[in-house]
């Protein structure tokens, strides 16, 4: 199985609805598009998409699938919120039987899940806005164990 881990694109740095409805800036959405583009020239194509409920996310997720031109589903995970945890995040994904997905998250979660899925307690990854992080994973096990295969950030686009 093969997951892409996104960080939503640069939001508003506040918004009347509180953190949960910040929506992505022109600026986001710029590097977000650059880095899309780049997945889709690598072949990027995930069956499913798994996105966190906060607007951000939502309008990342939304973005993605359309740049990559991806049929499949979108669904809302609050396992992907920023306060969730790297196992409650693993198990949404394991459970899901598909064999390609991508994950649309927030920092400091998606740091985090990478250095536990990669057997490290420490961060080993920084994630910028629209960063794109691909790991290949063995098993579905709750002992999550995975390979970095490659990261995208808006700084190679």
């Amino acid at each position: 199985m093969i997951v892409y881990f996104l960080r939503h694109g640069i939001a508003e740095r506040q918004s009347p609805g509180g953190d949960r409805a910040r929506r992505l800036t022109e600026e986001g959405k710029d590097e977000l598009g650059r880095v899309l583009v780049f997945a889709k020239k690598a072949q990027v194509k995930p069956d499913l998409v798994l996105s966190s409920p906060y607007v951000r996310a939502v309008e990342t997720a939304q973005l993605a699938m359309e740049v990559l031109e991806l049929e499949g589903s979108h669904f809302l995970a609050d396992a992907l919120v920023p306060e969730s945890s790297s196992i409650h995040l693993w198990n949404e994904v394991r459970t899901q039987g598909t064999d390609s997905m991508l994950v649309v998250s927030h920092e400091p979660l998606l740091s985090s899940t990478v250095a536990w899925v990669l057997g490290t307690s420490r961060a080993m990854v920084h994630f910028p806005p629209a960063g794109l992080v691909a790991i290949e994973f063995g098993s579905r096990g709750a002992d999550a164990a995975g390979v970095l295969r490659w990261m995208i950030t808006p700084e190679l686009c």
